[in-house]
């Protein structure tokens, strides 16, 4: 008797290519993770993006993500990241402890630009970021509930507030966070 299995991925729209406004909607900590050069910390940043993902129901936006050791080090990823994000470099003040939650309810735009991997299947991949235009209205997250608020939530069966499951956008100048 034969016991027979397959896999099929699930297919998922990818999001459009070229330049989109967004809004970070969550940080994931995904604690050590092995490499090319060894374990290091690291976190994932995921971003709505201004567009509706084509035929889904309920109707939402298109996320995008993007994995980083976490290092503010002059020559790590994400501090460039977050330097052409903000429009500025850090102070020594902020890279002696910057808080990653500030970048929740934060505006931006990315430069999408497309991946097909190894099985055919097509990947929208974030390869720039830059502060929001002059005049562009910030996006607010709209129905997405972090990662640690959906484990809380499986966790202990509850429902978080409004302030735990939406971020909120606050500038106090030009600088997103």
């Amino acid at each position: 008797m034969s016991f027979l299995i397959s896999y099929k991925p699930k297919e998922y729209p990818p999001p459009p290519e070229g330049l989109s406004q967004a809004v970070c909607c969550d940080i994931i900590d995904l604690g050590t993770v092995d490499g090319m050069y060894g374990p290091k910390p690291k976190l994932r940043l995921v971003w709505q993006l201004e567009e509706m993902e084509p035929g889904s129901e309920p109707p939402r936006r298109f996320t995008v993500v993007s994995q980083y050791t976490v290092s503010l080090h002059e020559k790590a990823r994400l501090r460039k990241d977050l330097e052409t994000w903000r429009g500025r470099k850090f102070t020594k003040d902020e890279l002696d402890q910057f808080d990653l939650e500030k970048l929740l309810g934060a505006n931006c735009q990315l430069q999408i630009v497309h991946q097909v991997a190894d099985d055919g299947r097509t990947f929208g991949n974030v390869q720039a970021i830059v502060p929001l235009g002059k005049g562009m209205q910030p996006l607010r997250v709209e129905g997405y509930v972090r990662k640690k608020d959906r484990e809380a939530m499986e966790k202990h069966a509850g429902t978080p507030t409004a302030s735990e499951v939406h971020a909120t956008t606050g500038y106090d100048d030009n600088v997103p966070f």
